[in-house]
Order: C-alpha cells, then structure tokens, then sequence
C-alpha cells in the first residue's frame, strides 16, 4: 500500500468521484445485476445505477450514516458508507422528511420493477438483521484497477477499529450476494447469520460481533 494513501470521511464535493467508483465497482455486482439489468445489453442501465449510488451518497448526510473513502493524493481507490446505531427520533424525522424530495425524482427515474425489486431487497435484509445494536454496512467497493491490493482490506479494518471504539454498538451486519464474499469476511471474523432470496439471487446475511474483552482495544 503506497504511504501516500488515506482514509478520510468523504464531504458532498466527494459526490461525483464516489458515484463514479461504485458505478464501476458494481457494474457486474449480482445485486446490481439482477436489480437494474446488464449494462452492457441496456444502454440506461448505467445511469439507473449511477442514479441509485447518487441516492445512496446523499442519504448518507440525511440519516445517522457516513460515508469513508481512501484515497491516494486526490484519487478515491475505494469507499464503504455505514449506518450507525443510536439515531434520535428528531435525526429520523428531519432525515425522512428530506429524503421524501430525494426519492421522487428517483421514483420517477427508476423503472418500476426496479423499485419494486430494492423494496424486496431491503425488507429481506433488515428483517435478517441481528437483535444487538450494530452499525450496517450499506455498501463498500474498490476501483476495479486497485483490488485484490489491499485497499479493501485497509477500508473494512478502519469500519471494525471504529466500530470497537463506538460503545453504542455491539458489532457489524452485512449483506452480499456474492458468494466468493463470504468467505473473505470470514478471514474478518464475521459469521454468516442465515441465507434470504431475493427471487431467485441469493443474499447472505453476515455479522461481527466484537469481543467485550477487546473494547477499545481494535484488531488491525
């Protein structure tokens, strides 16, 4: 890893570069597949995606999320947004009511099966979600020209050393649909939690929770 390369909380002047990493990051992501359809057959699946992650960035600074990158001088190699635990009823409120004038212009964007398809997807996920107080890693991706080089891995370990340093939660749910993932969280000290469907896509529900022997004391 280049000595170069930070991690810092990403700000709404990172929006363009996020949304440009995730797009390409999750371009042949199963969930994305099967949610908005094959770029690469469908010319708006591209832009349905990039309107998605655009939503995903700004809902970020609406609810008790945040949005992380690293990045290498001014290049973003990878990012994860999390939810974190502990929202005030008065944070929900004020974030409902702005994320009501974010969702309809995605609403009118998005095909409706679309809609209907990432409706099922989030009750299906949330109701697999552990009892314990976690944070919920929305989504975490790496340029396609960096992975499998440690930013990743230097990405999640910053999620886990917070979230050890956060007395509000006990631990970390995920959810992917990608197979070859669940053993790589594995090597982190997650457990798959149970299996839902999403139609006929698999979606493995996963979670770490961190050892009360280790608060305040990160495993790097």
């Amino acid at each position: 890893m280049n000595s170069s390369c930070r991690i810092s909380r990403l700000t709404k002047p990172d929006k363009p570069r996020f949304v440009a990493l995730m797009s390409e990051a999750f371009s042949r992501d199963p969930l994305f597949l099967y949610v908005f359809g094959d770029s690469e057959l469908d010319e708006r699946v591209g832009s349905n995606a990039a309107a998605f992650v655009s939503f995903i960035f700004d809902m970020s600074f609406m609810f008790h999320e945040e949005a992380w990158g690293m990045f290498e001088n001014d290049k973003l190699l990878g990012a994860y947004v999390v939810e974190k635990p502990g929202a005030s009823k008065l944070q929900r409120v004020g974030g409902g009511l702005r994320l009501i004038g974010r969702l309809l212009p995605l609403f009118l964007r998005l095909p409706r099966n679309t809609l209907r398809l990432l409706n099922s997807y989030m009750r299906a996920t949330r109701s697999s979600a552990p009892p314990w107080t976690h944070h919920y890693l929305v989504m975490i991706g790496v340029r396609p020209d960096r992975q499998g080089k440690g930013v990743g891995k230097a990405l999640l370990n910053h999620l886990l050393n917070t979230v050890h340093t956060d007395p509000n939660s006990r631990g970390v749910a995920l959810d992917t649909e990608n197979e070859d993932n669940v053993n790589m969280y594995r090597r982190f000290g997650f457990v798959l939690g149970g299996e839902t469907k999403l139609g006929s896509l698999p979606v493995y529900c996963m979670s770490y929770r961190k050892d009360d022997s280790f608060f305040l004391q990160p495993r790097i």
